[in-house]
C-alpha cells in the first residue's frame, strides 16, 4: 500500500509539474513576441522560468561568432559586473557549447567541471543546461540556456531537461531573428553611410563646374552663407543650376547629416501643396485614410528646398509665412500646433519685385525669403565655362549609358555658337540626344547638329566674329605630304574635324588619330 501511495504522489507531482510547464511555455511564447530588444526579452524569459516553472538562477550565454566564445548575455538575479565568457569545452557551459548536447547534473557541488564563475548557483541543487541549437546538421550552437530546478528530485530531472529543451527551441528562433535583424540593420547603416558619403562627395562646391567670374561669385556667396541658419533665395532662369547650389549649401552646412527635403511648389495646387508641406491627419479629407507627415516635419533638424516659390498663390503665401517666421504649423485636419527646426532654401525664376508691386506676391513673405539672395548667371553669360561643362556632362552621360563617350572640339565649337535659352538643362538634354545619335560614341559637330542645336552663324551667341584667314591649299594636292594634307583639310573645314574628315575621305576618328600622331596643334576659333 505504501508503494502505491508513493507512486500516486509521484504521478500527482509529475502532473502538477507538467501543468506548470505548459503555463510557463505559454508565458514564454508571449514574452518572445513582445519586445525587439534581445537582452530584455531573454531577461523576461528567465523571469518566467523562475516564477512559473520553478527553474531558478537562469542564465543565457550566446556564442560570439568572432571570438568563438559563449558570453553571458542574460542572468536572473544579480548581473556580474565583469563580462563572463566560456570557451568551447571550458566548464559545463563550454562543454554544452562544444558537444551541442544537454548536460544534467544531479548535484552541482559534486561536478568537477563546475567553475562557479557567476557565484550564483546553489551547489546542493541540480543543474540543467541545454544548447540553443542552430538549424542545419553540424552547425555550432547559438548559445546555452541553463537553470537550477528548485528540488533535486532525480525522478523528475528527465522531465525538467525535456522542458528546458522546449524553451531553448523557442528562444533559438528569437536569437536567430535578432541576429538577422542586427545584420540587416548594420548593412542598412553601412549603406546609409556610403550613400551619405557619395552624396556629400558629389554635392560639394568642388563638384560644380565653372571658372568665370559670374559663377565664382555664386560659389563665394554660397560658401559664406552655408554655415549659418540664414534663409537663402536662389534666383535665376530655369535650368541654371539653382538646385545644385542648394544641394551644395546643405551638404556644406552643419546640417549635412540631417535630412535634405525638396519640393517643387509650382507642380501642385494649394490643397495638395498644404498637405505636402504640412501633412494631414487621418480623415482630414476624402482619401486621407492614414496620417501623413509633411515635408517640414520630414526636414526637422535639416534643410528644406522650396523650388519655384514665386508661383504659389497669395492665399497659400500667408500659411507659408507663419512656418517661415515662427517654425509653427498644423497638419491639415489637425488642431495641435507643431514646431520644427528647419533651414529654408528657396528658388524662383520670377521677378519677385515686380510681383510684389503688382500685388501678386506678399511683401512680408518677400522680405522673409530675400534674406540672402544669390543670382545664378545664365549659360549664355558664361560661355567660357561651356567646354568644361560639356565634357563633364558627357562623362556623366557615359556613366549612365554604360559606354565610352568622347566629345570633339568641333562639337564644342558648335555648342559655343548657340545662345542656350534653356541653360545647362538644355545643354545636358542636347548632349544626351547627341550621344544617342553617335553610334560610335564620338560626339562631333554633325552629331550636335543632328541633336537639334541650330547653327546661329559664325558670330555665335555673343556676336563675336571669327576672323577669316588666308585661303588654305587644296588638301588633295599631290605635292602635299600627309601632315600638310590634314592641316589643309582642317583649315578649309574651319578646324571642324568631322568636315575635314569628309574632305579627306576619312572618318573623324582617323582624322583625330592623325592630329595626335602628326603632332598637329589644334586651333581654337
Amino acid at each position: 500500500m505504501a508503494m502505491t501511495n508513493e507512486a500516486g504522489s509521484r504521478e500527482r507531482a509529475r502532473a502538477e509539474l507538467i501543468e506548470a510547464e505548459l503555463e510557463a511555455l505559454y508565458q514564454v511564447s508571449r514574452v518572445l513576441s513582445q519586445s525587439l530588444d534581445l537582452r530584455e526579452t531573454l531577461q523576461a524569459v528567465l523571469e518566467v522560468l523562475h516564477e512559473h516553472a520553478g527553474m531558478h538562477s537562469g542564465m543565457v550565454a550566446l556564442r560570439d561568432p568572432v571570438r568563438g566564445e559563449s558570453i553571458v548575455r542574460a542572468l536572473h538575479g544579480e548581473t556580474p559586473v565583469d563580462e563572463v565568457s566560456y570557451r568551447p569545452g571550458e566548464g559545463i557551459v563550454g562543454e554544452i557549447l562544444a558537444q551541442a548536447e544537454p548536460v544534467v547534473v544531479q548535484r552541482l557541488g559534486e561536478e568537477s567541471r563546475f567553475l562557479d564563475r557567476l557565484g550564483l548557483y546553489d551547489p546542493g541543487l541540480a543543474f540543467i543546461g541545454v544548447p540553443l541549437r542552430s538549424p542545419g546538421e553540424g552547425a555550432s550552437p547559438l548559445g546555452v540556456l541553463a537553470a537550477q530546478p528548485e528540488a533535486a528530485d532525480g525522478a523528475l530531472l528527465a522531465e525538467r531537461s525535456r522542458f528546458m529543451q522546449m524553451v531553448a527551441n523557442l528562444v533559438t528562433q528569437t536569437v536567430r531573428l535578432a541576429g538577422q535583424v542586427e545584420c540587416e540593420q548594420a548593412a542598412l547603416v553601412d549603406e546609409r553611410d556610403r550613400l551619405r558619403r557619395e552624396v556629400g562627395e558629389s554635392s560639394g562646391f568642388e563638384n560644380i563646374i565653372g571658372r568665370t567670374a559670374a559663377i565664382r561669385r555664386v560659389f563665394e556667396q554660397a560658401q559664406r552663407v552655408a554655415p549659418w541658419h540664414t534663409t537663402v533665395l536662389l534666383r535665376g532662369e530655369s535650368g541654371t543650376g539653382k538646385e545644385l547650389i542648394a544641394n551644395a549649401i546643405h551638404h556644406s552646412s552643419p546640417r549635412a547629416e540631417a535630412p535634405f527635403v525638396k519640393l517643387n511648389c509650382t507642380a501642385l495646387p494649394d490643397s495638395l501643396l498644404e498637405s505636402e508641406l504640412f501633412g494631414h491627419e487621418k480623415g482630414a479629407f476624402t482619401g486621407a485614410v492614414q496620417t501623413r507627415i509633411g515635408r517640414f516635419e520630414q526636414a526637422d533638424g535639416g534643410t528644406i528646398f522650396l523650388d519655384e516659390m514665386g508661383d504659389i498663390s497669395p492665399a497659400f503665401q500667408a500659411k507659408l509665412l507663419r512656418v517661415l517666421q515662427e517654425g509653427e504649423f498644423e497638419r491639415v485636419g489637425g488642431t495641435r500646433t507643431r514646431r520644427v527646426d528647419v533651414r529654408v532654401l528657396a528658388a524662383t525664376n520670377r521677378d519677385l519685385e515686380a510681383a510684389v508691386a503688382a500685388g501678386e506676391f506678399r511683401e512680408d513673405l518677400y522680405y522673409r525669403l530675400n534674406v540672402m539672395a544669390i543670382t545664378m548667371p545664365a549659360l549664355r553669360d558664361r560661355l567660357e565655362d561651356l567646354p568644361d561643362l560639356a565634357r563633364f556632362l558627357v562623362h556623366r552621360i557615359a556613366d549612365a549609358q554604360g559606354r565610352r563617350l568622347a566629345i570633339a572640339d568641333s562639337a564644342i565649337r558648335a555648342l559655343m555658337g548657340y545662345s542656350w535659352p534653356g541653360n545647362v538643362r538644355e545643354l545636358q538634354n542636347a548632349l544626351e540626344r547627341a550621344a544617342i545619335l553617335s553610334e560610335d560614341g564620338y560626339i562631333d559637330g554633325d552629331a550636335v547638329a543632328a541633336a537639334g542645336i541650330p547653327d546661329e552663324g559664325p558670330a555665335g551667341a555673343e556676336g563675336r566674329a571669327v576672323p577669316a584667314g588666308p585661303a588654305a591649299p587644296d588638301p588633295n594636292d599631290p605635292d602635299l605630304d600627309e601632315r600638310e594634307r590634314v592641316i589643309a583639310a582642317l583649315e578649309r573645314a574651319g578646324w571642324v574635324q568631322a568636315k575635314a574628315a569628309r574632305l579627306l575621305g576619312m572618318t573623324p576618328r582617323q582624322v583625330a588619330y592623325r592630329i595626335k600622331t602628326l603632332e598637329i596643334p589644334v586651333k581654337s576659333l
